[in-house]
């Protein structure tokens, strides 16, 4: 089926949105998932008291703690899973001259 077709008229429910500063970030792994797939680390980050899980390809985040980040999650009963390559600094335009 191509996508972007959908059967049935549910709505889709819409992505949430988070942003703060980031408070820690702590890294686990690399693990093996299958043969031939590249090394996966999971991290779990702190924004504004909340805690995420974040997994990636990456060995290193292109974010420190102490930025102000955004980024897109769901909820989920393991917790916040922050969607993947959604991670990213918050910029103010406010802080540009």
């Amino acid at each position: 089926m191509a996508g972007g077709f959908r059967r049935g008229n549910r709505r889709r429910a819409p992505k949430l949105e988070a942003r703060g500063v980031l408070t820690s970030v702590e890294r686990e792994g690399p693990f093996k998932e299958w043969l031939g797939m590249p090394d996966l680390y999971r991290y779990q980050l702190v924004v504004d008291g909340e805690s995420y899980s974040y997994q990636t390809e990456d060995a290193e985040l292109p974010v420190a703690v102490g930025d102000r980040v955004v980024f897109r999650y769901k909820e989920t009963k393991a917790g916040n899973w922050v969607d993947r390559n959604s991670l990213g600094k918050a910029i103010d335009p406010s802080e540009y001259q």
